[in-house]
């Protein structure tokens, strides 16, 4: 399940932006582990938006999921990687008091000891890209 930094939420009350990185395989292949994330907290969260919330039985611990539908008392959420679990189908419905952000951008840093042209294309093609809603995703996870 990946988590973020603790560091992200110290920079909440003076701006609304913060950055995060993404540790675990929850999020695949939208997101992988060691991404580095751009958010706006308390932005309008939609169906189809990645989003970052506290975890509601490990409220020190933030996570990134899909927000897949609004619900009687939040938000059901869930990762586009199906096999590894830590969402709403075994925590339940979020409440909107902790999900706490939307994510807009995601990063990867160049890989280290990767020195080959090609990979360095690849990498750089592949770096940066904003996060959008994903409507087709979020109608297939609504199926699960």
């Amino acid at each position: 399940m990946p988590e973020l930094s603790q560091d992200t939420e110290r920079g909440r009350a003076v701006a609304p932006l913060g950055l995060a990185e993404v540790t675990g395989p929850s999020m695949a292949p939208t997101l992988q582990h060691g991404d580095r994330l751009l958010l706006q907290y308390g932005a309008v969260v939609r169906p189809g938006d990645v989003v970052v919330l506290r975890h509601p039985f490990q409220q020190d611990l933030l996570v990134v999921k899909r927000a897949v539908e609004r619900r009687e008392g939040g938000w059901w959420v869930l990762g586009d990687n199906p096999y590894a679990g830590g969402d709403s189908t075994d925590y339940g419905v979020v409440p909107d008091e902790l999900v706490l952000g939307k994510a807009w951008f995601r990063y990867r840093p160049r890989p280290t000891g990767q020195r080959s042209p090609l990979t360095l294309a690849r990498w750089a093609l592949s770096a940066a890209r904003p996060l959008f809603s994903d409507r087709s995703a979020s109608r297939r996870l609504r199926a699960r």
